[in-house]
């Protein structure tokens, strides 16, 4: 099993009939799924999404994958593949068609669906190649043939890509519920058949490989909903993935049997449940929705709100409930049930939402205290069948942080794949399929690539870091007078500091150390405003650690008198 190869160079060129694999987003986190496939010389992307970005990085919208690694190469790309909707496989879409308008992206009805609504907001209309299960098409070198695989949002695809160099089952992100809500399960019918054809390399989900067992069915989580329907003594506010098509359907069900009315609150649910609703994915009994206004009048336990704002996201709609900034006001009696999942990273968030509701009186109701909520993602067990069922010469784990891709990995081996070809790489790293042997063969660009507003790349780790020490430690402006002919101040400095504990008498003390600071100066003869301002930086940055533990931003700016 292999381990990450930081000395790796760029790879040598592709064998003639090989494959090549390059993740460029999701292995080593959860988010930004996008992997690039080379053979013949053209290329495949299968899924483009984004990452969400964690409170350590100030000001950053979302992440993308690096498309360094393909920008000369951007001819070459045959088609985008998406396997599902999430936001996670497609928000970075809108970003690659942004550098080639016309690439062909394909996908299943409602991903595609949800696909243009977004790219409609970038003013991008895409050329959409729409597929479902049991379809094969041909994309240059690649054939692609589809199959039904069940997930936390409809119409989810696994793609079977098969070129000269072999066969590759790309299994997005699923998960087994026998039971399904649509009765669209995962198609172990066609991955036993393409076991049988023989797998050269298999890319598996890894999110929930820690997790012992089998993922629970979404049915199960009904007697919980419904108890929350049928024993809540005013309102519900509802809050999911805006995506969460399955989940939002036993919302529907649960309203319409105890006599509630539904309304959709928030930008991305009023529009995803329409288009979802539109294509026969959400099943919505007649009379059961109304606007948000119109609940104003109704007794609060004919009441149900379905808003977004699971991950404890500043700005959607459940926060601004938590913190009195939305127009809906939670009271005492209300009942808010968050039907989603933790993802790592947001607990603090979500905690802090959930003591917001409950203080204005809400009962809360999540996945810590009842069964509400059931993971998309395939458990161990799943996955111990899924190999088994395939038997893949090579193993590739997919979708996860490297303690997940490791737990995959594991089960990978213990099913029988050899270690030498069971390959735990993190994003950039190259595998080539060559003879129906999978190696690392070297190492592309794949860093974090911010979207900070309008621009794309502009915000860098640096910017970051300059942004952590704004909100961590404050910034000083000084704003010296300095006379040009003796190098002295010719009046006390003036001190302007946001962010940084002061007063009036704060900066007293670090007068005589600029003064000495310049006064050194003028003896060796420097007199350019650069150099002063570098002296004053170092001069009041050493004060401010040493008289307060505190590193500053430090601002000089001076004026010649």
């Amino acid at each position: 099993m292999s381990h990450p190869h930081p000395e790796l160079g760029p790879p040598p060129p592709l064998p003639d009939g090989a494959l090549r694999v390059v993740p460029l987003g999701g292995l080593g986190e959860i988010g930004r799924n996008m992997t690039v496939f080379e053979h013949a010389g053209r290329l495949l992307v299968i899924d483009c999404g984004v990452l969400f970005p964690e409170e350590n990085q100030p000001g950053v919208d979302v992440i993308l994958p690096d498309f360094t690694s393909i920008r000369h190469r951007l001819d070459d790309i045959e088609a985008i593949v998406l396997t599902h909707g999430h936001e996670d496989h497609i928000g970075g879409v809108p970003y690659l068609l942004r550098e080639r308008s016309d690439i062909p992206v394909v996908g299943s009805r409602l991903t595609l669906a949800f696909l243009e609504a977004k790219l409609k907001e970038h003013r991008i209309t895409p050329k959409s190649v729409r597929v479902k299960e049991g379809d094969r098409r041909s994309f240059g070198p690649f054939e692609c043939e589809f199959v039904a695989v069940n997930h936390s949002i409809p119409d989810g695809l696994a793609v079977a890509l098969r070129t000269r160099a072999g066969l590759v089952l790309h299994t997005g992100d699923f998960k087994m519920d026998q039971f399904p809500l649509d009765e669209r399960i995962t198609d172990l019918r066609a991955f036993a058949r393409l076991g049988e054809e023989g797998v050269d390399l298999f890319l598996a989900d890894s999110t929930n490989a820690e997790v012992p067992g089998f993922t629970i069915s979404e049915r199960d989580l009904n007697p919980a909903i419904e108890q929350v329907f049928r024993t809540a003594p005013r309102r519900v506010i509802v809050s999911s993935f805006a995506s969460h098509v399955h989940r939002i359907q036993q919302v529907l069900d649960a309203a319409h049997a105890h006599g509630r009315k539904v309304a959709f609150v928030g930008r991305s649910m009023v529009r995803n449940m329409g288009i979802a609703r539109d294509l026969g994915y959400l099943n919505v009994p007649p009379g059961l929705l109304v606007q948000p206004r119109e609940l104003d009048g109704m007794p609060g336990d004919k009441v149900c709100l379905v808003c977004t704002g699971s991950q404890g996201e500043p700005m959607a709609a459940l926060s601004r409930m938590a913190n009195r900034e939305h127009e809906i006001r939670i009271g005492k009696g209300d009942t808010v049930l968050l039907a989603s999942s933790l993802i790592p990273g947001n607990e603090s968030a979500i905690y802090r939402v959930i003591n917001g509701l409950a203080r204005w009186g809400a009962n809360v109701v999540h996945k810590g205290n009842a069964k509400v909520h059931v993971s998309g993602h395939a458990s161990a067990g799943e996955l111990a069948y899924c190999y088994n069922i395939i038997k893949p010469a090579n193993a590739m784990p997919v979708h996860g942080e490297w303690r997940h891709l490791q737990a995959n990995a594991e089960i990978a081996m213990r099913t029988g794949v050899a270690p030498d070809r069971t390959l735990v790489v993190e994003d950039g790293v190259v595998v080539d399929l060559v003879d129906g042997r999978a190696k690392i063969t070297g190492k592309v660009p794949a860093g974090y690539v911010y979207v900070d507003g309008m621009t794309v790349g502009g915000a860098t780790e640096g910017s970051l870091k300059d942004r952590r020490t704004l909100a961590e430690e404050g910034v000083v402006t000084v704003v010296a007078i300095v006379d040009a002919d003796t190098g002295e101040l010719a009046e006390p400095p003036d001190f302007l500091a946001r962010g940084f504990v002061h007063d009036g008498t704060t900066f007293e003390p670090v007068i005589p150390v600029i003064e000495k600071a310049l006064a050194k100066a003028a003896q060796e003869g420097i007199g350019e405003v650069h150099q002063l301002e570098q002296l004053i930086t170092r001069a009041v940055g050493a004060w401010a650690w040493r008289t307060h533990r505190r590193k500053p931003m430090i601002i000089p700016v001076i004026i010649d008198a």
